[in-house]
């Protein structure tokens, strides 16, 4: 990729040229972040919610021990239980 540049406004910001828009999958709205690696700038797409902010949503007390749970035969449990006629 040949290089590509952009002009610091006075209010210090920049336009992401379309090229770089497109390769990196952003539009209006999308957040990019900004880290120094080695002393050079890496400008990456940011995802909408961390694994860390995943597995918190997930177990907010922890990660379960215990044997693994079949999904589906937790489903069909939980949907016989809420549907259940008494």
């Amino acid at each position: 990729m040949a290089s590509i540049q952009s002009k610091l406004t006075a209010q210090g910001q920049i336009s992401v040229p379309a090229e770089i828009r497109k390769k990196l999958g952003i539009g209006p709205g999308s957040v990019i972040e900004w880290e120094e690696r080695d002393g050079e700038i890496v400008v990456r797409r940011v995802g909408r919610y961390s694994m860390a902010d995943v597995r918190a949503a997930l177990f907010p007390d922890g990660v379960p021990i215990g044997p693994p749970v079949d999904v589906k035969d937790a489903i069909a449990k939980y949907i016989r239980e809420k549907h259940a006629r008494d």
